[in-house]
């Protein structure tokens, strides 16, 4: 049946009438949105502002702190809600424009047929063409008004959301273990030479097999095939506990030997530049990302890199940037064939691995641990449960005497482990009652009383035996998403985390010196030293506090925020922005800067420093930074 040109002209009539309305709602909805947030602007929140002055007045108030952190979650939300109504109603707005023109345009083409449609009654004013050009000029400028409403509301809560890194979320490479490798001293080895130790390491592993069983059926051994279980030392490896002298010749463990945040290196370089090459003595990009920072022992660096595809540990000759082997944490009992789902800027290879020069552990957001012997040969291997975590598992390991210790913090429970290095059985476990999901890493620290392990977590920060896992002391001053591990120095330890407190705790009595709440990191530990405490936060600022009473000497700002920890070497502290700026200045009461290199690439890892050089992991490619 032919549907008649009059009815066409209706049908076009009444889709363009639908299409107007439409899309005026939907600009009134753009325009009231901006008009709201510039009313009651959510950076300049009073109630939240009101609060957190009430809680410098008293930081143990659990009830306050519940509100903030409420509070805070509700400005947030309306962050990201907001996002997705502006860009939902930017994109209906467009829909409806072009549907009313396309309406339109049909039904003039119908109506140049016809003479005028008989039997309306006609509006005289409506029909002057000075009316109808008013009526596109106030309609087109009523579409223009709300799509620079949406696009100034959209930026207006944009600056409240602290910058991310998954912003710049890089793409997971695939990039297979023979790639190139740019090296700016003589020797070097080609790429195809890089695969050789690779392929006679896989042929080495696929033609052992090892037949010995144990009761520990989660453990196994053999990197990338089938694999067996293994309780007893190989050879004494992993079993020799390792003096505090050789620890600090290396750099074993994340933020360094002590996991305090100082490195016992020198003649460390102070200028570089990424992009040109100016001492980068070489630079390669690993096969899959990660956000873990370097681990080196002798000639060998260790990092890590994970995707949805196969979780791997690479190691590298530090001096030439070779790939020597790399593993595949696979074939482990208990692993997710699933992969849990994590932000960009954690990822599911976000921990740095630990090393005591006789073997290396490492741990992925999939809660799978292994052990590697130092030529690639796995030696252990367990899954420690999916972490139920919704940004994914980032706490790095530590090594005390035979026992590799490991933070557990999830949604779940939090659990403290410690394992037999030499083979993963667990040598004591302690369910953390009391503290909520953790991104912290361990410390070891010597209160000159003996050993302690410091766990940072919201509310609590819990000292421990780690030896057996007995509780010392605890504190209950941390709120929040807590990602900063502690700062420790001269008997003290300093915890702290954004939205809650900087609090320094005497290790011995567990007693709370001094507490302050002006500059709070997001990720960056503390670093303590020489009697000063610097702390760096993800809005840019550096801070310098009197270690023992937290005065403040100075601030300094920077362009960009911070997620790696600062470094002290060679009496000089060393941080990396996220931008990929290192900022090095001298330790001491007033800020001296001496220098501010620039990587040429963006960054959120910690430095690592071996033989006069510095080892820096940007979200592309590792660099070995030399004089």
């Amino acid at each position: 049946m032919t549907i008649p040109t009059k009815d066409k002209i209706n049908i076009a009539k009444t889709i363009a009438w639908i299409a107007s309305g439409f899309s005026i709602i939907i600009c009134v909805m753009l325009i009231a949105n901006y008009l709201q947030f510039k009313s009651v602007d959510p950076l300049e929140s009073d109630a939240l502002n009101t609060l957190v002055e009430r809680l410098h007045d008293t930081p143990r108030d659990e009830a306050l702190k519940e509100d903030i952190r409420a509070l805070d979650l509700l400005i947030r939300k309306a962050y990201f809600t907001s996002q997705w109504q502006i860009r939902i109603g930017a994109y209906l707005l467009v829909f409806g424009i072009i549907i009313f023109i396309l309406a339109i345009r049909y039904q003039n083409s119908l109506k140049s047929k016809l003479d005028e449609l008989e039997g309306i009654e006609k509006n005289p004013f409506l029909d002057k063409q000075l009316a109808r050009k008013w009526v596109v000029y106030v309609g087109a400028g009523l579409v223009v008004l709300a799509l620079l409403s949406g696009f100034l509301s959209y930026n207006a809560l944009d600056t409240y959301e602290p910058e991310l890194i998954a912003d710049s979320a890089v793409t997971p490479e695939t990039t297979q273990p023979d790639q190139e490798v740019v090296v700016n001293e003589p020797g070097t080895e080609s790429a195809e030479a890089q695969t050789a130790p690779i392929v006679e390491n896989e042929v080495r592993e696929q033609q052992e097999s090892t037949t010995t069983e144990t009761s520990q059926s989660e453990t196994k051994t053999e990197q990338e095939q089938k694999t067996q279980p293994v309780e007893k030392p190989l050879s004494g490896t992993a079993s020799k506990i390792v003096s505090q002298e050789e620890l600090n010749k290396n750099y074993p463990f994340f933020r360094g030997a002590l996991t305090n945040g100082i490195a016992f290196q020198t003649n460390i370089p102070e200028t570089w530049d990424g992009a040109n090459g100016e001492n980068i003595l070489w630079k390669i990009k690993p096969p899959k990302h990660g956000y873990n920072s370097p681990i080196i022992w002798g000639d060998k660096l260790f990092i890590t890199g994970a995707d949805e595809e196969a979780r791997q540990v690479y190691c590298y000759n530090k001096n030439t940037g070779d790939l020597i082997w790399q593993v595949n944490a696979d074939n482990i009992p208990g692993s997710p064939a699933t992969m849990p789902q994590t932000t960009d800027d954690t990822g599911l290879a976000a921990p740095s691995v630990a090393t005591n020069g006789q073997a290396v552990f490492a741990i992925f957001g999939s809660g799978d641990l292994i052990s590697l012997d130092m030529d690639g040969k796995r030696l252990w291997a367990k899954n420690l449960g999916v972490p139920d975590n919704h940004y994914g598992h980032s706490s790095s390991l530590i090594i005390y005497k035979d026992k590799l210790i490991v933070q557990y913090d999830t949604n779940k429970g939090g659990k403290v482990f410690a394992f037999n290095t030499s083979t993963g059985e667990k040598a004591w476990e302690k369910v953390r009652t009391g503290v909520r999901i953790s991104w912290a890493s361990p410390v070891l620290i010597d209160s000159g009383e003996g050993a302690q392990l410091i766990l940072s977590a919201e509310p609590l920060v819990i000292s421990y035996n780690p030896d057996t896992g007995e509780k010392l002391w605890e504190v209950d001053c941390m709120m929040g998403e807590v990602g900063p591990s502690v700062g420790y120095a001269d008997g003290i330890a300093y915890a702290a985390n954004e939205y809650a407190t900087l609090a320094a705790i005497d290790v011995k009595t567990g007693e709370t010196i001094w507490e302050e709440s002006e500059y709070l990191p997001e990720v960056s530990s503390p670093l303590a030293a020489d009697g000063l405490l610097i702390i760096a936060t993800s809005y840019g600022v550096i801070a310098c506090y009197d270690a023992k009473d937290g005065t403040k000497y100075w601030e300094q700002e920077c362009d960009d925020g911070f997620y790696g920890s600062p470094m002290l070497a060679d009496g000089k502290v060393y941080i990396i922005d996220m931008s990929g700026k290192t900022h090095i200045f001298k330790l001491a009461k007033e800020y001296q800067l001496v220098a501010e290199p620039e990587l040429g690439e963006k960054a959120a890892c910690t430095p690592a420093f071996s033989d006069g050089k510095i080892y820096l992991r940007g979200f592309e490619n590792l660099y070995c930074i030399g004089k």
